[in-house]
């Protein structure tokens, strides 16, 4: 089984979007941050949706395959793990 590349969780709650790739299977996790605080994440309330795709195009070019949102936890990241590597 091959194995996808995801940063870890604190990077998603600094508001970065991930896109990945393993041959032509192709991915793009966007969080949707909710601040408790000014300086602190709400993870109860935040998410990152996960798309996927197979082929040699950009996000923009390729129509999405599969769609999910997982919550913004350590759990939730390995569970976003897991459908992509399930989805190769």
């Amino acid at each position: 089984m091959k194995e996808v590349f995801l940063p870890t969780l604190h990077w998603f709650a600094m508001k970065n979007l991930f896109t990945g790739s393993c041959g032509q299977f192709r991915f793009r996790a966007e969080p949707n941050v909710i601040m408790a605080t000014a300086k602190e994440v709400d993870f109860e309330q935040s998410s990152i949706k996960c798309e996927f795709w197979h082929g040699p195009f950009c996000y923009e070019k390729s129509e999405m395959e599969g769609e999910k949102t997982f919550p913004m936890s350590e759990e939730g990241r390995l569970e976003m793990k897991a459908w992509l590597e399930s989805n190769i």
